[in-house]
C-alpha cells in the first residue's frame, strides 16, 4: 500500500515539475491565478496534516513535495508579475 500511495504521489507531484520549467524558461506565470494557487495551497496543507495525524508517510512526502512546488510556483508569479508590472 506504502508503495502504491508513493507512486501516485510521485506521479501527482511530478505534474508540477513541467509547469514550473515552462514558468522559468518564459518568465511568464499570468494564466496561474492568486485564488488558485491559494485554494490549492490549502488543500494541499490539509493534506498534508492529514498524513501526519495519520502517520501516512506517503501522503506527507507527496503532499510536502507538492506543497514545495507550490511555494515555488507562487515565488515565480510574484517575482515576474512584479517585473512585469502587473497588479497582484
Amino acid at each position: 500500500m506504502t508503495i502504491l500511495g508513493l507512486l501516485a504521489g510521485a506521479l501527482t507531484t511530478g505534474c508540477w515539475l513541467p509547469q514550473l520549467f515552462r514558468s522559468w524558461r518564459t518568465r511568464s506565470v499570468r494564466d496561474i491565478s492568486w485564488i488558485y494557487l491559494g485554494i490549492l495551497g490549502l488543500g494541499v496543507s490539509l493534506w498534508l496534516g492529514y498524513g501526519l495525524l495519520n502517520g501516512d508517510m506517503a501522503l506527507v512526502i507527496a503532499n510536502a513535495a507538492t506543497a514545495g512546488a507550490i511555494a515555488i510556483l507562487a515565488g515565480l508569479k510574484a517575482s515576474f508579475d512584479r517585473e512585469s508590472g502587473e497588479a497582484a
